[in-house]
């Protein structure tokens, strides 16, 4: 059996040596999934909203009509977890789904009465919610990590420039 080679062995010993729990991507990934666990459990036990119905409803109601193509690239969800929340919007009768007269193949999801009840009830509880984790820093804190946000977000985009495929996956 060959012995491996030193650039081999500095690859192994770089790998032992990676802490996950320094890792920012994994450290914002169990964060917002902590975070999405908690507006769950209030959306479920309230509106029986799943979180992806959650933001389909949330995007609906900040542009009024949308694609579902366009759901997803201000959600920044994938195309098949927009059509499954938006499919069951329309089930529960939040949500009414129309041909595009511009896109004969294309959808346009707007909210039904039932829907807009729906949206203005679930407004104040994330904000409520979004209020309650606040409480867990400093308001410069708070106003450093949404600025720090912002700022990454902006630098991912900028890294991966246009997507030529029209949208998330």
């Amino acid at each position: 059996m060959k012995s491996p080679s030193k650039k081999e062995a500095d690859s192994v010993r770089a790998a032992i040596a990676f802490d996950l729990d320094e890792f920012l991507p994994y450290r914002l990934s169990v964060t917002t999934n902590r975070v999405s666990r908690l507006f769950a459990k209030q959306y479920a036990a309230q509106f029986g909203l799943t979180i992806p119905e959650w933001r389909v409803l949330a995007v609906v109601g900040r542009l009024g009509t949308c694609s579902p193509t366009g759901v997803g690239e201000w959600s920044a969800m994938d195309k098949v977890k927009v059509s499954r929340a938006a499919a069951a919007l329309v089930v529960k009768g939040l949500l009414r789904q129309t041909q595009d007269p511009n896109d004969g193949r294309g959808r346009l999801l707007r909210m039904t009465r039932k829907g807009v009840t729906v949206h203005s009830g679930i407004v104040p509880l994330a904000r409520s919610i979004e209020a309650t984790l606040a409480e867990g820093l400093t308001k410069t804190e708070w106003a450093a990590l949404n600025k720090a946000l912002v700022k990454l977000s902006e630098h991912v985009l900028a890294i991966e420039g246009p997507d030529p495929g029209g949208g998330p996956d």
